[in-house]
């Protein structure tokens, strides 16, 4: 069993940011909780799974790369060889001890490396084994992700590990499969493994690539030159190396007559939780948060409390981490905070917004807005696109979220961000404007 000193058992903390205060008969409590975890582990991994956890290496992990092997990989002959590189990278980033699976994709899933329904372990050996496996990676057939999905969920089930992890490439549409297939796929695989899902070339559907990576809670973004895959691919996997434990729960109680009206993460992408929740005992509920390593995270809380009278003040929810256990035991993970009303006659105290609530608020639009915006313009309603295009780069200006604000730029002319007049441009690349839409949950986190 391994031996857990202080200096490598990290904590989590939680940050609560509120207007605490309503009006009399005020119903409605905002908070954004900020989750953050430091210190190179996390309580109480070690002490939940001891032996799943090396002091020398840190937690056990397990990753299968699904690389897309369809014919249209072929055009251009240049974006298989880069997802072959790509991979190799990716491969040569893995830390020794890591179970690993190479999965070549196309309208059926097959085991590229290193076969017989088992993984691999890390080391120079097998690295360079499945580096000379890439090379038989051809492409022909079609595309089901789904089938993908569930044969490195059998993969990676094979290990006794504390981190699962995909990372999925495709370069087309899921054609070969019912979008009622891919989504029974990852309602099978959510919560077993994350996964980071990549979209190369400009032929795949940016709604199928993000919802991948939502449903399993990884990243998702677009790789439009091929050329860019292995620098990607590294970065992916230098993530996914980093994360030291997985299925942390955000758990919410709440006391009697109140309800939870929504529960989104909303930094460093936006991400509506509120569907996913599962009970916890009376009157608590968890969602499901993912892997985390030395990061910090934001999320929006919105609580409905009962009217209440001036001078009256209540909790209204309490916020805690957990990772639940198979057995169904919970590991407390130590961090806490409380979301609190407290009713009052003084106008200017209930009728602030707190700066938190305020500016993620408008970051959560920004998201929903430049979908709006560019789901129009597809349909060739060019007013309303230019409508909500407009206002995503007001609220974009407004928040200083310059990465956003430049994707926009290449979408729409400007004429003044501040009053989000805008016009739209006459061509637009198929690149930009599935950039714009890959990456319009990216969010700034708050200025403190």
């Amino acid at each position: 069993m391994a031996n857990f000193s202080k200096s490598n058992v990290p904590q989590f903390s939680v940050d609560v940011y509120q207007n605490e205060y309503l009006p009399e008969g005020g119903r409605e409590v905002n908070a954004i909780v900020t989750v953050t975890a430091t210190g190179g582990g996390t309580v109480g991994s070690a002490a939940a799974a001891p032996h799943l956890y090396s002091p020398s290496q840190g937690p056990s992990a397990a990753v299968a790369i699904m690389v897309d092997c369809s014919g249209s990989m072929d055009y251009p002959p240049t974006k298989m060889r880069n997802a072959r590189d790509a991979t190799a990278a990716a491969i040569d980033t893995l830390r020794d001890g890591v179970h690993f699976s190479v999965i070549g994709g196309t309208h059926v899933a097959k085991e590229v490396y290193p076969g017989g329904g088992r993984l691999a372990v890390a080391d120079a050996t097998t690295r360079e084994q499945a580096k000379q496996a890439l090379r038989r990676l051809s492409a022909g057939g079609g595309t089901a992700i789904g089938t993908w999905l569930r044969l490195a969920d059998r993969l990676l089930s094979t290990a006794d590990v504390a981190i699962r992890h995909g990372i999925l490439l495709t370069d087309g549409r899921n054609e070969h499969e019912t979008p009622q297939d891919l989504r029974a796929a990852l309602d099978d695989c959510a919560g077993r493994f994350t996964c980071d899902a990549r979209g190369v070339g400009t032929d795949w559907e940016v709604k199928e690539v993000t919802g991948i990576a939502s449903a399993l809670l990884g990243t998702a973004d677009i790789v439009a030159d091929p050329a860019g895959l292995a620098a990607d691919f590294t970065q992916m996997m230098e993530t996914a190396m980093g994360k030291e434990v997985a299925d942390v729960a955000l758990r919410l109680w709440t006391p009697v007559g109140t309800a939870i009206r929504f529960v989104k993460q909303v930094a460093p992408t936006v991400e509506e939780l509120t569907g996913r929740r599962t009970e916890a005992g009376p009157r608590a509920g968890d969602y499901p948060t993912g892997s985390w390593g030395d990061e910090s995270r934001d999320y929006h809380v919105c609580v409905e409390v009962p009217a209440a009278n001036v001078g009256q003040e209540m909790l209204a929810a309490r916020v805690s981490l957990v990772i639940p256990q198979p057995d169904g035991t919970v590991h407390q993970l130590g961090a806490q905070g409380l979301v609190k009303a407290v009713w009052t006659d003084d106008m200017a105290a209930s009728t602030s917004i707190n700066p938190q609530v305020a500016h993620y608020t408008g970051q959560a639009e920004l998201a929903q807005v430049i979908q709006q915006g560019l789901d129009l313009r597809k349909a060739g309603d060019m007013d309303g696109a230019t409508a909500k295009l407009g206002r995503a780069v007001q609220l974009a200006s407004a928040s200083g979220n310059g990465d956003t604000a430049k994707l926009l730029a290449k979408v729409v002319d400007v004429v003044d961000a501040t009053t989000g007049t805008v016009r739209l441009k006459a061509k637009v690349t198929d690149a930009d404007e599935m950039t714009l839409e890959t990456r319009s949950t990216k969010t700034v986190r708050v200025k403190k």
